[in-house]
């Protein structure tokens, strides 16, 4: 046997069982990394060593030495913060791993003589892997045979061009079939193979793109430049009161230092994504990007590929409509033949299997034009001829070709207006082709298409046979998704690669309107950016074409997402800002979005926008809770410093405060449903609320603690107690009240959510037990009376400079109105 017949051998018959066991024994079975990105240890270690926890930890260090157990209460905001943090992102990388699971491409290995689907993890050295259209390559190997097999090898080198491949050719991972199908042999497996990188990035927990993330670390980095010098001065001017009483130094040092720190705002964050993967993967949506979920509620344009995702990726045979006269049964035998000769069919081919049944005996094929997104059509060359008869059919009008054998027959089938661009049959095809329906047109030719496999194949002089008409049926919920986008102020792009009449008419019966299709074979280059800006409905979209459009759309200032299902909609989906692909696409498709809808339900994208404005919008609200408490704590240590008085608050005091006026709250409030629409800008916004939140609260703590000390010519141990607990009930009724604007619009739950933390502290304040155990005494009634005013008078400064900023940006919107010309 020659080594050709044993390399056609070996791609027909793969690996025994036996070869199977015995390479995974030996280590050379392809071993993944873990889908949800992070390890146990991982996890852990990233909710535990964090910034926060470390100030912290050194803090609560400090208040333990004194021997003050109550004082350092606010330690068990470490264990907390860790074990909250990891239990959740436990919980959405499990969801994560058993999502990535159902939606992981499966390729078709031949074992023992038989094509069976295999999991990636399972396939071995040596393996025979089958390749089809579509078919994305999991690890890297060697052709062993190719029948017009053509990769798009974009995601590798960036390249967009289709490059053939023949047997002895070397074949990555990362890349797709673009046309043809073929085998090849695993040469690399695991951490080898470019598939193992591409794995470990995918279904990730991170947060790195994240806008809302980038905003809360720029707000953080302005914390720690507040932090140290007032830390610094805290410590200096503290020292001069309490001189060598260094337990009570320490403790006003940590008194001032620990609620400038936003101890929940990157806890509450992450917890709030990891959340949305749960949530979302209940209804089976693959979120393989953490920021997409933010970013699809940013998205202001959304690019809809036709076929697979608002049309359902079945197709059901409808019409044959003959071309000339001739005998229908003729013509259905001739059709089979050619349905049935291709090696991988797609959905459109198996709907005309359907309606065609295979016939006793198959014509040999001599040659084949495979389909492509870019030429819109196919052919075979049958080897023999049909008897005298079928010979006669060829037209006399094709030109005469040298060399070329009447001993053979061409079918051609493909897109009407790509095979019959003269339009001289269009009175069989249009109409269909209006109504939405799928056109096919079948035509015969006398040129041989050996070898005809790459896009850009020129168009052979054909004769029209016959129009094949088939149905896509609108899924069911791709008007309303469409309308919920719409409402939601977010322009629809509809980019097909079908006919323009076609895809018009789609968009008509999905509530689009009497939109004309634009034909973006008939732009040139120069103007498909002006024309994808000002229009809704493209058909005849070629692959690349969809990515300039993406990022024509992108240079114009859009953030765009990207839905498709096929091979043609990867360079769209790689490059667009959000990119969805339905879990019955390609895996190419998959592979590439960053959310993946494994049930194919277009009507879940809404769900994801909400996702999406509920993390955004709740952590806002939950940022400004954050941001005020670390300003107020900021500028009251700061006051202190410059008024060259004790500092008012111990540990313990603070520790309440932020638990039931800022912490519990504000992990309540990242809870809920917000279908407030995301918008730039976080940072500038959170900042702008929380400084003058943060100055009427320390006003209010302040003055009131000047005031009650002014009223004594000699402050006793108990009477600073008395001032403290004064001081600190105006901070808490001022601080009550930002929960109250954040909380805006009022409902019942939220009323509930203000009241319960008031009755907590009225409990506090007047219970003689929690007194003493929180170092609180509320006796003085002139000085209870002075907290009482210095609360009411906060919330009056708040309210007046929240009125000044209303004031002030409605100013500037009148002053931005008036300057557009």
């Amino acid at each position: 046997m020659s080594k050709s017949d044993s390399a056609v051998d070996y791609a027909a018959t793969g690996l025994s069982t036996a070869q199977v066991r015995a390479r995974a024994a030996a280590g050379k079975r392809n071993v993944l990394p873990p889908r949800g990105g992070k390890s146990f240890w991982n996890i852990v270690r990233t909710n535990v060593f964090t910034r926060i926890n470390a100030i912290l930890g050194v803090l609560f260090l400090m208040v333990i030495s004194t021997g003050s157990w109550i004082n350092s209460a606010f330690g068990l905001l470490i264990i907390v913060n860790s074990v909250i943090g990891a239990v959740q992102e436990f919980r959405a990388r499990r969801t994560l791993a058993s999502l990535s699971i159902i939606g992981a491409e499966q390729p078709l290995v031949v074992r023992d003589g038989e094509c069976r689907p295999c999991a990636q993890e399972d396939l071995v050295i040596d393996d025979v892997i089958v390749l089809q259209p579509g078919s994305q390559v999991v690890v890297d190997g060697q052709v062993l045979s190719a029948d017009y097999l053509a990769m798009d090898e974009s995601l590798l080198t960036g390249e967009s061009a289709e490059v053939e491949k023949k047997a002895g050719d070397a074949i990555y991972s990362g890349s797709f079939v673009a046309a043809g199908t073929g085998r090849y042999r695993v040469q690399k497996v695991g951490a080898d193979s470019y598939a193992a990188r591409l794995t470990a990035q995918a279904a990730k927990f991170s947060l790195d793109k994240s806008q809302l993330q980038a905003g809360i670390d720029s707000i953080l980095k302005y914390i720690t430049w507040i932090l140290i010098p007032v830390g610094i001065f805290t410590v200096i001017s503290q020292a001069g009161f309490l001189g060598n009483n260094w337990r009570a130094l320490v403790l006003a040092i940590t008194g001032a230092l620990v609620p400038m720190v936003p101890e929940g705002l990157v806890l509450i964050t992450s917890t709030a994504f990891a959340l949305g993967i749960i949530r979302l993967g209940k209804r089976k949506c693959l979120v393989q990007e953490l920021p997409a979920i933010e970013g699809l509620a940013r998205v202001d344009i959304v690019c809809a590929d036709k076929t697979g995702t608002l049309t359902a990726a079945e197709l059901e045979f409808a019409e044959m409509k003959i071309i000339g006269a001739e005998p229908a049964e003729k013509l259905k035998s001739e059709i089979a033949q050619l349905v049935w000769a291709d090696p991988a069919p797609n959905s459109t081919i198996k709907a005309l299997r359907e309606a065609f049944p295979c016939p006793a005996e198959l014509w040999e094929v001599r040659g084949r034009k495979v389909f492509n997104s870019r030429d819109k059509w196919s052919g075979v060359v049958f080897s023999e001829a049909i008897g005298e008869e079928s010979s006669s059919e060829v037209p006399s009008t094709l030109p005469a070709t040298s060399g070329i054998s009447v001993l053979h027959r061409t079918f051609l089938l493909g897109a009407p207006d790509i095979l019959d661009a003269a339009g001289t049959y269009r009175s069989y095809w249009e109409p269909a082709a209006a109504q939405g329906l799928r056109v096919l047109l079948l035509g015969e030719s006398s040129a041989d298409l050996e070898n005809e496999n790459t896009a850009g194949s020129a168009l052979p002089p054909l004769r029209a046979r016959a129009v094949l008409i088939l149905r896509q049926k609108i899924r069911p919920d791709a008007a309303a998704t469409l309308d919920f986008f719409r409402q939601q102020g977010v322009e629809i792009k509809v980019i097909s690669g079908d006919n323009a009449v076609s895809v018009a008419a789609v968009a008509r019966r999905l509530g689009m309107g009497e939109v004309a299709a634009i034909d973006t074979r008939e732009l040139a280059p120069d103007e498909l950016a002006a024309k994808v800006e000002q229009n809704q409905i493209f058909g005849r979209v070629r692959p690349a074409q969809k990515q300039e459009m993406v990022r024509a759309l992108q240079k114009a200032g859009h953030t765009v997402a990207m839905t498709g299902d096929g091979v043609n909609d990867v360079l769209a989906l790689k490059d667009a800002d959000i990119s969805i692909a339905m879990g019955n696409g390609s895996s190419a498709a998959r592979t590439v979005a960053k959310i993946v809808l494994l049930d194919n339900r277009f009507a879940t994208l809404p769900y994801v926008v909400a996702e999406g404005r509920r993390v955004i919008g709740n952590i806002e609200r939950v940022a400004k809770l954050f941001l005020t408490k670390t300003v107020y704590s900021a500028l009251l240590a700061t006051l202190v410093i410059f008024a060259g008085v004790p500092f008012p608050f111990q540990p313990i005091h603070v520790t309440i405060t932020g638990w039931f006026t800022i912490g519990i709250p504000a992990f309540i409030l990242a809870l809920p449903v917000n279908n407030q629409r995301a918008r730039p800008g976080f940072t500038r916004r959170v900042l702008a609320f929380s400084f003058p939140a943060g100055v009427a609260v320390a006003s209010a703590a302040f003055f009131t603690y000047i005031g009650v000390r002014a009223q004594q010519s000699a402050m006793t141990p108990q009477l600073l107690m008395q001032a403290s607990t004064a001081a600190l009930a105006a901070l808490i009724i001022s601080a009550t009240w930002v929960l109250v604007q954040v909380a805006r619009p009022w409902q019942l739950w939220k009323v509930l959510l203000i009241l319960l933390p008031l009755i907590f502290y009225s409990i506090i304040f007047t219970w003689s037990f929690t007194q003493q155990i929180f170092h609180l005494d509320s006796t003085n009634l002139s000085f209870m009376l002075c907290g009482l005013a210095g609360g009411v008078g906060g919330i009056v400064l708040l309210e007046l400079l929240c009125g000044i900023k209303k004031i002030w940006n409605k100013r500037l919107k009148n002053q931005q109105k008036v300057s557009v010309p």
